[in-house]
């Protein structure tokens, strides 16, 4: 398997970085974001992510928090990432480092339809029927 790099740093070089060098390398509206500063909300999940990773924490990780950036101590664990309905569990790869919790956990579905409601013309009824 090839070593997996971001930007053309090796992942193990990347998990060393602190937040500030680890800015540099990320695309800038995340940079912008991170240089902020973390929100309470944030740093309340990654103390939660530490600890899980320590083992001390016991439970699921779950956050509303969409506008959070993977960040590389975040790999390896599985977050459930709220959609606006439901928990979604997410497994975290190093691909994702950079990107934010709402690009993985879509809100929208598709649409499935069944059969044609009240009201419907006699042309939609008869495709529904070709289609069993």
């Amino acid at each position: 398997m090839p070593e997996i790099k971001y930007r053309g740093k090796p992942i193990d070089e990347i998990n060393k970085m602190d937040l500030n060098e680890l800015a540099k390398l990320l695309p800038s509206r995340q940079r912008r974001s991170i240089k902020r500063g973390l929100l309470e909300q944030h740093k309340e999940l990654m103390l939660k992510i530490r600890k899980a990773k320590e083992g001390k924490y016991k439970k699921i990780v779950k956050t509303h928090a969409r506008d959070m950036i993977v960040l590389p101590e975040m790999v390896g664990l599985q977050l459930h990432i709220h959609n606006g309905k439901e928990f979604k569990m997410i497994p975290i790869v190093e691909e994702m480092i950079g990107m934010y919790f709402g690009e993985l956990v879509l809100t929208r579905s598709k649409v499935q339809h069944s059969a044609p409601g009240i009201g419907a013309t006699k042309s939609s009824t008869a495709i529904a029927s070709k289609a069993k």
